[in-house]
């Protein structure tokens, strides 16, 4: 070929190649564009969507609230009308709330929210993201805001709308490919988690913050900016319908408070807002111990608990019972304020009266429910104090029934209630004020109260976007300095002694999630994965045969098989698998025809058939599989295992199989990390252990086996 024709072929070929060029181009910024628009419509259908089912879930609740003292209020005079009327009115809507969820999905038992840490860890928890849980969460949830038992809307809701942004990435998918991709399943439910808490109280950015710190071990900052527009759209939406139905005259604060801005405190009553601050801690981790003790106490095998469980309404029925007799209005009720409902107790909390000054006085005009804490022979202390110690236990008890329930707003309202106590005494010792340049400052016991609510919920929770969730529902930032130090101090206080609530439950369920390793324990740095991985892994082999196969599946239940190049010791680099079509459809080729033979030839047959070698010319692959070096600390692994939501890890060594780290290893080899033999770091290293590459290749396939073999899903990886 001439010089000249090798240049015309050139250009030709850059001619043809260039018209390709532009329309890949063209079509990348299509896909990209679309892809755009399909994320900002799927972040309006959720927040659309969820804001519709707060805003529903509020509605049917307030009024069965509404019904609920209409019935009190319309028996009064005949006291023992008004108790039984007082008491079974709670008792029907918790009982068909657990019954309707026992039946419908037992998953929509609970909060919600450590079950999603679980799941955005990586493990698949059947049932939990489904429809059915949606419709149990939603009905089992409202019936039991509605019955007036202190029981929270956050951690359902949470879960709520998780599952309705995983119905919608499928309902999504069918449009576009992008929401079946399995990676990003976890940003959907992150989303999701921030939507759920935003969406809840209204409040966007301590939502989304909550929302992190709650569920996510790490965070793709990623999802920021879609955490944030969903969420910040979903209460929109939610406020502007409670503008529309006039509950409201305007978009704002959902406990709106009118605390001075000027001069909210004084510096000198920082050592006040510390003492809530510690002390929110320590009864916050109790809170957390009493939760638990009553969770394990009805899980242990005694023949009560036996009967309880075959006779499921009768521990919701007990509980109902009690906390309704004892908050009985015209009986021990009205020295604990029992007749206010959850959101009453809040308002009334955060007003601005001192009340010490005003009791055994005319109450003041625009007092309102607030009366209600103004007993004529009780000192307002002891009403606080009564309040404080009986829903403290009323909170963690009702916590634990089979119902859909969270725990923020309960111990959001006890500690309103502990920090009013505390501004009430403050008051009390100051009741002239706080002098600063010539001007007295009076004590504002409402402060207190929404210090004392941010304090207690982080330390039960274990987070410090509590501050920002009260800034949004109070609608001021006034007392921003010494809510964050409360809040930060009673969440050393808290880690110290207990894990959070949602860690708790995990424990007690004993879900597949990984703790943390602790800051102190230097020896995680000297523990390696040999050390801790299993050696005895059961393997197929590009030479294996159905009949190893099939006895290597009835003979274990694991759901991931490694396949190697050979069964002895090469190191020789596998070949990549890269052909696509199904497993099933090479089988297909098989014909078995129905004809009518003897037994034996048919069992000669199959005998035949198990004989052969496994075609693994014509698997479907994933060629990445996680594999780690023996040498790889137990920092990094927990650390990788926490990033990736890895399930486990192949150890190579040299392109061989040495063992293998699931994530039950992991899990055990953490509370033993001072009991574990750490090598020393000046050890010798074999000559391989630098010299180690990884170079194993995933084989994902499904096995659609014969009817002779036993049918089951395996995943193949080729190491």
């Amino acid at each position: 070929m001439t010089a000249n024709e090798r240049v015309f072929n050139y250009r030709m070929t850059a001619n043809r190649w260039r018209p390709c060029h532009r329309r890949a181009v063209r079509g990348c910024r299509y896909y990209h564009s679309m892809t755009l628009g399909e994320d900002w419509i799927f972040l309006v259908l959720l927040g659309l969507t969820m804001a519709l089912v707060s805003w529903c879930m509020d509605y049917a609740s307030a009024k069965s609230l509404q019904v609920y003292k209409w019935m009190h209020g319309e028996l009064q005079g005949n006291v023992l009308l008004q108790y039984l009327a007082w008491v079974t009115y709670p008792m029907v809507l918790i009982m068909f709330a657990s019954l309707f969820c026992h039946l419908v999905a037992p998953q929509s038992i609970g909060s919600g929210i450590p079950e999603l840490k679980t799941i955005l860890r990586g493990v698949v928890l059947k049932e939990y993201l489904t429809l059915k849980a949606f419709v149990a969460k939603v009905i089992g949830l409202t019936a039991g805001l509605g019955s007036g038992m202190p029981v929270g809307k956050e951690g359902p809701f949470v879960h709520i709308a998780s599952i309705c942004a995983a119905v919608l990435s499928k309902i999504m998918s069918i449009f576009s490919g992008v929401y079946e991709n399995p990676y990003g399943y976890a940003d959907i439910l992150t989303v999701g988690c921030a939507v759920g808490v935003g969406c809840c109280f209204g409040t966007p950015l301590g939502g989304v913050l909550f929302s992190i710190e709650v569920t996510s071990t790490y965070f793709a900052v990623r999802n920021y900016w879609r955490g944030y527009f969903a969420a910040t759209f979903s209460a929109f939406i939610f406020r502007v319908l409670s503008v529309w139905n006039k509950d409201a005259v305007t978009i704002t604060a959902l406990f709106r408070t009118n605390f001075r801005m000027e001069f909210p405190f004084d510096l000198q009553e920082l050592p006040a807002f510390a003492i809530i601050g510690i002390s929110c801690g320590f009864l916050g981790a109790f809170f957390v111990f009493l939760n638990r003790q009553v969770v394990l106490v009805m899980r242990r095998q005694t023949a009560l608990t036996r009967f309880l469980t075959k006779h499921r309404l009768i521990y919701p029925a007990v509980v109902t019972l009690v906390i309704a007799t004892l908050t009985f209005p015209p009986g021990f009720g009205q020295f604990m304020a029992g007749e206010l409902m959850p959101r009453e107790c809040i308002t009334s909390l955060f007003d601005n009266f001192t009340w010490t000054k005003i009791w055994g006085s005319p109450p003041p005009p625009g007092l309102g429910r607030s009366a209600v804490w103004l007993h004529p022979q009780v000192n307002v202390f002891i009403i606080l104090l009564l309040f404080f110690v009986m829903k403290f236990w009323m909170s963690a008890v009702s916590t634990t029934m089979p119902i859909p329930s969270g725990a923020f707003m309960p111990v959001f309202i006890l500690g309103a209630a502990f920090g009013r106590l505390v501004g009430e005494i403050m008051a009390t010792l100051f009741p002239n004020g706080i002098l600063f340049d010539g001007i007295v400052y009076r004590i504002l016991p409402g402060g207190y109260a929404v210090i004392g609510a941010a304090a207690m919920t982080g330390a039960v929770t274990h987070t410090v976007s509590t501050a920002v969730i009260c800034f949004e529902l109070t609608g001021q930032i006034s007392h921003i300095l010494p809510m964050m130090v409360a809040v930060i101090l009673a969440n050393m206080v808290a880690q110290g002694l207990q894990p959070s609530l949602y860690d708790s439950i995990i424990q007690v369920k004993k879900l597949p999630y990984l703790p943390e390793l602790g800051f102190g324990h230097f020896s995680k740095y000297n523990i390696f994965v040999e050390d801790i991985m299993v050696r005895k892994v059961k393997f197929l082999s590009s030479q294996s045969t159905y009949r190893e196969l099939n006895n290597l599946l009835k003979s274990t239940s694991l759901k991931t098989i490694p396949l190697v190049d050979s069964k002895g010791r090469s190191s020789t680099p596998p070949d990549l698998f890269g052909a696509k079509c199904s497993l099933q459809e090479q089988l297909s080729k098989k014909h078995f025809r129905s004809v009518c033979v003897s037994i034996i030839r048919i069992k000669a047959w199959e005998e035949a058939e198990l004989d052969k070698q496994i075609d693994i010319d014509q698997i479907r692959i994933d060629p990445s599989p996680f594999q780690l070096v023996e040498r790889t600390s137990l920092h990094k692994t927990h650390t990788l295992f926490s990033l990736l939501g890895l399930s486990h890890a192949y150890v190579t060594s040299i392109g061989k199989l040495v063992g293998v780290v699931a994530l039950k290893e992991v899990r055990r080899a953490i509370p033993h990390v001072a009991l574990l033999r750490p090598r020393s770091p000046c050890s010798a290293v074999p000559s391989h252990a630098c010299a180690a590459v990884p170079r194993a290749l995933c084989l994902s396939i499904t096995l659609p086996l014969p009817s002779f073999l036993l049918r089951r899903s395996v995943l193949l990886h080729r190491c």
